[in-house]
């Protein structure tokens, strides 16, 4: 996918929210082990370009990082100021961080960081009420110029509105959990979440439903991903709340126009996907065609 950005693979459990993870699921499907923590061969995808000299990735694009590990794992310390060194070369990308250790954050920001640049966001997840009062304090304190929250898998009913009070978070996303000993993820836990971001104005997106699914008191069985965020966007949840402000530059620090932009495209399968607020849009890969 050429949204995502995975500089190191392979991750260490430290929450309930990791009990079923899905990196672990696909890796044993492929008869590797999950808890094997390596440098990826695409590591340096941000800064890697195409025969004419031009970045891979354009001006404006969207990348999640680390969606197979943590960016702030313990044992990717003596590779992260690489990493970082490759988002400080690209200020005209936004970068998505992601993390269930937001302890780490602070003591792990490189020096050139001050009060954190325009074009990254750092997300915690808060999968249940313990971890969001655990979480979203620290992530409050941290020098982030941007900041969300990632319900997901989404287990247990979360309640967020002090700490949307800030004004600080910009993005919730939510959705429920896949694969092997999915928990279930109701729907009124979905509605109440949403109800608080659109209080606050900010941007809410239910990406899935999850596996199992609860809905009306009664239990449902939706394996397949394609139908679980094609049911989550007919549920009619996700809202489009105050537009995250991104000042993407040059290496000169000069702001991009908005004409050298990225401007995402879809096809006609993208109309019914949950994922379509948040999402980098269509790579032309041409699997949908196949």
């Amino acid at each position: 996918m050429h949204d995502i950005w995975n500089p190191w693979h392979g991750c260490v459990k430290c929450s309930e929210g990791c009990e079923n993870c899905y990196m672990y699921f696909l890796d044993r499907a492929r008869d590797r082990d999950g808890g094997e923590i390596y440098r990826t061969q695409n590591a340096d995808y941000p800064v890697q370009k195409q025969r004419d000299g031009k970045y891979k990735i354009r001006s404006g694009e969207l990348i999640r990082v680390c969606m197979t590990s943590d960016f702030f794992l313990e044992q990717a310390d003596g590779w992260r100021g690489e990493a970082w060194e490759m988002m400080r070369l690209r200020p005209d990308v936004k970068f998505f961080l992601l993390t269930k250790r937001p302890q780490r954050v602070k003591d792990q920001l490189p020096g050139w960081w001050g009060e954190g640049p325009e074009n990254i966001m750092l997300s915690v997840t808060a999968e249940n009420q313990h971890r969001a009062d655990e979480r979203i304090p620290i992530l409050l304190d941290l020098p982030f110029k941007h900041k969300g929250v990632m319900c997901a898998p989404f287990i247990g009913p979360v309640s967020i509105g002090e700490y949307l009070d800030s004004g600080l978070i910009e993005q919730v996303i939510c959705g429920g959990e896949n694969y092997d000993g999915a928990r279930p993820c109701d729907f009124e836990w979905v509605k109440a979440l949403r109800e608080q971001c659109v209080a606050h104005d900010v941007t809410f997106c239910f990406i899935e439903t999850g596996t199992v699914f609860i809905k009306d008191g009664k239990k449902y069985r939706i394996p397949g991903k394609q139908v679980q965020s094609r049911q989550a966007y007919l549920s009619g949840m996700n809202y489009e709340g105050k537009p995250i402000e991104w000042r993407l530059t040059d290496a000169l620090g000069l702001e991009i126009p908005p004409e050298a932009m990225y401007v995402p495209h879809y096809r006609e399968n993208c109309a019914q996907c949950a994922s379509r607020l948040i999402c980098n849009g269509c790579s032309d890969c041409g699997k949908c065609e196949q």
